[in-house]
């Protein structure tokens, strides 16, 4: 007798934990932690909303009509990303200058992946499709859950909350033009975007190895801003991971010992 599933390929493990998770019922406090997500995930896509009306504004000024900016928004997504190419079509520079500065600021999302990859387990398109919200805040609010569910939870919830409100933010300010800057301006609301991120890495701080990493990545970006082009302070601070493995278990630098 001939087996049907013998050309079936295997499960990979964060399949196999995946599905039984999903087959379990959801317990109360699955649903109190899906409850929270969903309100972080709401209130950072709030938060960065008025960046999406700069980014209307911007593409105002650079002679971009309202359905240009929002197809800019909708199809590339990347926020700072989005910042770089504009502000270069804005200087009347080449438009391989502003995919080159995109594409320094884009290089993130490279990593992005590779720690998302086993959260986001489908079909080719599915993976495509998450692939789109493939943001910081999605990331941050995704990679916030040790459990496969809920991190895929957290960052399709987030992603999503960030693509709909940034696009209707992109529309509205450059629909709305100098007037949407002025008011971004007057309420400070360029410190937004830095707050939502701070509340969402300080209880990470809590453990003394990714403080190590948090102060090294910071002291290169430090460095590398008056002296690396856009972009590449962010793509260096990630070397930081690598003094980790060099980190005691209490937190600190191993030291060592004249014999």
């Amino acid at each position: 007798m001939v087996d049907e599933n013998a050309d079936q390929p295997a499960p990979s493990d964060a399949e196999a934990h995946q599905a039984a998770a999903a087959a379990r019922c959801p317990t109360a406090a699955d649903e109190t932690q899906r409850r929270t997500t969903r309100r972080q995930a709401i209130s950072i896509g709030v938060a960065v909303s008025p960046f999406g009306v700069a980014f209307g504004v911007t593409c105002a000024k650079a002679g971009l009509t309202w359905l240009q900016a929002a197809g800019f928004s909708s199809l590339v997504f990347t926020g700072g990303t989005q910042f770089a190419a504009v502000g270069v079509l804005a200087e009347h520079g080449a438009a391989a200058a502003a995919i080159t500065a995109g594409l320094l600021l884009a290089i993130r999302s490279l990593a992005y992946g590779v720690v998302m990859a086993p959260a986001l387990q489908g079909r080719w398109w599915k993976r495509a499709l998450w692939s789109h919200v493939m943001i910081d805040e999605a990331m941050a609010v995704g990679t916030a859950h040790d459990d496969l569910v809920l991190r895929r939870y957290g960052y399709l919830w987030a992603g999503g909350s960030v693509f709909v409100l940034w696009n209707l933010a992109t529309v509205a300010g450059a629909v709305l033009g100098n007037a949407s800057e002025v008011w971004i301006s007057r309420l400070g609301v360029d410190g937004t975007i830095p707050a939502s991120f701070l509340a969402l890495v300080w209880n990470r701080l809590q453990d003394p190895v990714q403080r190590w990493v948090a102060a090294g990545g910071a002291a290169i970006s430090i460095v590398a801003v008056p002296i690396a082009p856009a972009g590449m302070p962010i793509i260096l601070a990630g070397l930081a991971v690598g003094i980790s493995p060099f980190i005691g278990r209490r937190g600190r630098l191993p030291t060592t010992t004249s014999r």
